[in-house]
């Protein structure tokens, strides 16, 4: 099935339109949340998105504490066209576990990665590719009302390929090796100043964790260098279950560097869950200029 996969993904890539550009001239990060945009960072743009976080869970039911800290990275690289990025992201996290189910607690230390994978993602639709917005020159307030056609979203798809190993304390005891991941991403530009994200997301595909996610997350910049985001995250599989929701700003320091900080919680006991972070984004243009 892997040998099938990886074939799909060759041939797949073969059948990229080289026509179109993304470029911007302002760095287009992921973070602070965890949901990825429909639109790639552009041809030959590398970007690196990092963050470190805080953890605390507590476990009503199983009467257990985790406290520790991570780090999740992604590494975005425009490649061949505009419309096709390959990406490099996972999640590691060492903490430490506390079983209080017996008298005396049993405490030891856990690290691993919780997330590894590469994969690749494409722009198939764009609803306002080659369409130019006209302002109405006689009226303001026709120019400031909501647009029902900027709920139209950009579509893009991502296929790739998760990484586990042995032994892991924060996968399915008994899953290891490679396993597929495909998701779509869609993101709407509703105002000048207001992004819809969503995304559906199929995690380690015929393994013995089969996660499916969805995102969905609602951006708004204050100014030119001010944004804030709330975003909403579900994860259902046999392993395990969750619905957290994610909030935080972002600042723009320079066109190719921006600094977040975010929090996330739960909303149920079995585990509670308080994550704080702080992050980094930065872009290099690898395009040769005159």
């Amino acid at each position: 099935m892997n040998r099938l996969f990886v074939s799909f993904l060759f041939i797949f890539i073969l059948k990229f339109n080289f026509g179109y550009s993304q470029y911007t001239e302002i760095i287009n990060s992921n973070r602070p949340g965890s949901s990825s945009g429909a639109f790639s960072v552009g041809k030959n743009i590398l970007q690196i998105e990092n963050g470190f976080y805080y953890t605390n869970e507590e476990h009503q039911l199983l009467n257990f504490k985790v406290k520790g800290f991570g780090a999740d990275f992604k590494i975005r690289y425009g490649f061949l066209l505009d419309k096709l990025e390959l990406v490099i992201d996972g999640v590691f996290q060492a903490d430490n576990f506390t079983d209080n189910r017996y008298s005396p607690s049993n405490s030891f230390d856990r690290k691993n990665f919780k997330k590894f994978k590469i994969g690749a993602k494409y722009l198939v639709y764009d609803p306002k590719k080659g369409q130019v917005d006209k302002p109405n020159l006689y009226s303001y307030w026709a120019n400031k009302k909501f647009k029902w056609k900027n709920l139209i979203p950009a579509v893009s798809t991502y296929i790739g390929i998760n990484f586990d190993s042995e032994n892991n304390p924060y996968t399915d005891s008994n899953l290891s090796g490679i396993s597929p991941s495909a998701a779509i991403f869609t993101q709407s530009n509703i105002t000048n100043r207001s992004v819809i994200t969503t995304n559906l997301i199929f995690e380690r595909i015929g393994s013995l964790q089969n996660d499916l996610e969805y995102i969905i997350s609602l951006t708004h910049a204050f100014n030119e260098n001010m944004i804030g985001f709330i975003e909403t995250h579900g994860i259902k599989s046999d392993f395990y279950a969750e619905n957290k929701m994610n909030l935080g700003v972002a600042y723009l320091f320079s066109n190719n560097l921006q600094i977040d900080i975010s929090a996330t919680v739960n909303f149920k006991d079995t585990p509670q869950i308080f994550n704080g972070g702080l992050g980094l984004s930065y872009r290099r243009n690898l395009n040769k200029t005159k």
